[in-house]
């Protein structure tokens, strides 16, 4: 299989953790006799230095002529502590997804034996917990009117939905359940808000196409709780933008590390594949941070070619790391591996160098075989 794909290295670690992503793809390509291309190009704060745009329209060209995009990260202090800044990179991303008319984000939440001991609930809790966010992206909140009074001490921030861009990522997200456990929950605040009563009433249309999941619904307030006291009661849940991101960091919490967890994009044309964790400019170019996260993107981004095989490759490459102690810094601050080093050993695990026999000595050397 030949793929062309967009890769927007980002801001911060953003770079860092995407080599190591193209790094098991190139080994997947490898493996599996496949060929994957790439194009390079810019978005968010390094683009805002260069070019002044935090997204230029070459790079939404490249998108749209690529058949995925990987993504980094975005963001920079110097715009996030600047409340005057007209110009975000942020705004890059939120044009990109426009662009690309990516409605749905898709964010799996996977908890791991062996890092239970990091995360903040106990490990009773944590047993079995395998959910996954869709998270509308392209209405709400983020995107309605904003205004501000002159006296500057009065705003207002217009949540807008409609049918149709309600029911197009609901259908996608009952489809995907009926994939797995056959439970979805919708999540919103249909007590308070008229948003969230349209988003109940559509839902309750369409579950009639869908009869073999099962459908409850959650106040936001009441999922954010039950997401620390029982997240495994959870296999698909559906909300709208705003809901949504915060949830879904909230929930990045219960895997141990916000560096595990991937996303994926995916609308009416070219789908983008990012880590959720932010740019962490404190730990860029240190090579500490966290690839997998990018790399379970990397996954995601197989599994949308149909590579199944090679994404579940993949993931199980990740699994014996993890298993095996081998992480980095957030995960361990004291017996740690580097960011490159976690990537080689999944790449030589991707193309089936990984011994029996496991050498710590050279691995802590950052020999690129571990015999």
């Amino acid at each position: 299989m030949k793929k062309s794909i967009a890769v927007i290295f980002g801001d911060g670690i953003g770079p860092e953790v995407t080599q190591q992503s193209m790094n098991v793809l190139n080994a997947v390509a490898k493996t599996f006799g496949h060929e994957f291309e790439y194009t390079y190009n810019l978005m968010g704060a390094v683009a805002i230095d260069q070019t002044g745009n935090p997204l230029p329209d070459e790079t939404i060209e490249a998108c749209l002529g690529s058949d995925a995009v990987l993504f980094g990260a975005i963001g920079h202090p110097k715009y996030d502590n600047d409340p005057a800044a007209k110009v975000r990179p942020e705004q890059g991303l939120l044009k990109l997804r426009k662009a690309l008319g990516l409605y749905a984000n898709i964010r799996p939440v996977t908890t791991y034996p062996s890092l239970q001991h990091l995360s903040p609930l106990k490990a009773k809790n944590l047993a079995g917990v395998n959910f996954v966010i869709f998270r509308e992206l392209t209405g709400g909140i983020y995107f309605g009117k904003k205004e501000l009074n002159e006296e500057k001490n009065q705003a207002s921030d217009d949540c807008v939905y409609t049918r149709v861009e309600i029911e197009r990522i609901s259908r996608l997200a009952f489809t995907y359940a009926q994939q797995r456990s056959k439970k979805l929950t919708l999540v919103d605040k249909a007590n308070v808000l008229e948003t969230s009563r349209l988003w109940r009433r559509v839902v309750q249309d369409i579950a009639h196409d869908y009869s073999d999941v099962s459908v409850d619904y959650m106040f936001v307030d009441n999922a954010a709780m039950q997401l620390i006291i029982n997240p495994k009661q959870f296999d698909v849940i559906l909300t709208e933008n705003m809901f949504g991101d915060i949830i879904s960091d909230e929930a990045s919490v219960i895997a141990g590390s916000l560096g595990l967890l991937p996303s994926a994009s995916v609308g009416n044309g070219t789908a983008l594949f990012e880590p959720i964790h932010g740019s962490y400019p404190q730990a860029a170019g240190k090579d500490i941070a966290n690839p997998l996260g990018s790399i379970l993107s990397a996954a995601m981004l197989l599994d949308h070619f149909g590579l199944n095989s090679e994404a579940a490759l993949v993931r199980e490459a990740v699994d014996w790391t993890l298993k095996h102690n081998f992480v980095t810094k957030d995960i361990d601050p004291v017996n740690f591996y580097s960011t490159g080093t976690i990537g080689e050993l999944i790449c030589e695990y991707v193309g089936n160098k990984v011994p029996g026999e496991i050498h710590q000595t050279n691995v802590e050397l950052r020999k690129s075989t571990i015999i």
